[in-house]
């Protein structure tokens, strides 16, 4: 496929899809021209393999062998270290980000914050510890490198080489969402318990935490959809909405 074509990325993707149809989600994960076979046992690996392999060889896909690393309990996909104790971030990239200079350009800002922003999801806060930052990208302002942004800068840098695992969810269990909002940011965290823009500015405080909610509920709907949900939030308020007869447009939205 010729490079450039504005296309050819989803057209790729559509085209591997296709060809490994039937094994996707049952013993393999293709994204592009990186794919990750998998199974609970080496025997089981050992066949999941061959299918694959067999497939390829019926559709002429040539892979590059020095690309390729198998029957192995860890590896590095799509710039995440995953095991079976989860997914963690690539200490090969972090060591690049941590090695940064302060930024004295707008473009080295948001190639840091672009860096930086790929692992966000480890990074409790993230839009808060960043907003010192991310204030320097918008238009019309003039770039001060000052004490808060030098700060923001060191506090990313080292969240990002002292983060969590995340692991799967179980699916038999509860999610707890947990939310919060303030006149800078929107927050939330879902999580489980092991063993058992502008016009933000004109809103209420309860209409903040239910956008909160709402935020974190449609970032996280792939997970959610279909599954018994906690809701923890820190406006105890919110439970009497359910009761009230009648409310805001911009509250029953």
């Amino acid at each position: 496929m010729p490079l450039g074509l504005c296309n050819a990325p989803s057209t790729f993707q559509r085209c591997m899809t296709s060809i490994f149809s039937d094994l996707l989600h049952d013993c393999m994960e293709v994204l592009m021209d990186d794919f990750t076979v998998y199974a609970n046992s080496f025997e089981a690996c050992l066949s999941n393999l061959a299918k694959v392999l067999k497939r390829c060889i019926d559709t002429n896909l040539v892979l590059n062998f020095e690309k390729c690393h198998f029957m192995v309990t860890e590896g590095i996909v799509l710039g995440h270290l995953v095991s079976n104790r989860g997914i963690e971030v690539d200490k090969a990239k972090i060591d690049i980000i941590t090695s940064l200079p302060n930024p004295t350009f707008v473009r080295e800002v948001r190639s840091f914050l672009g860096r930086a922003g790929f692992y966000r999801r480890f990074i409790k806060n993230f839009s808060k510890l960043a907003l010192s930052l991310s204030k320097l990208l918008l238009k019309d302002v003039e770039f001060n490198f000052d004490q808060h942004c030098s700060e923001a800068f060191q506090e990313l840098k080292n969240r990002l080489t002292s983060t969590p695992i995340l692991q799967a969810p179980n699916w038999d269990l509860p999610f707890e969402l947990m939310c919060d909002a303030s006149n800078s940011a929107l927050g939330a965290v879902l999580g489980q318990r092991a063993g058992v823009g502008q016009p933000v500015h004109n809103y209420t405080r309860i209409e903040k935490k239910l956008l909160a909610i709402v935020f974190a509920l449609d970032k996280f709907h792939s997970y959610l959809l279909g599954s018994r949900i906690i809701v923890l939030s820190n406006h105890a308020t919110l439970k009497y909405l359910l009761k009230k007869p009648y409310a805001k447009p911009r509250l029953i939205r």
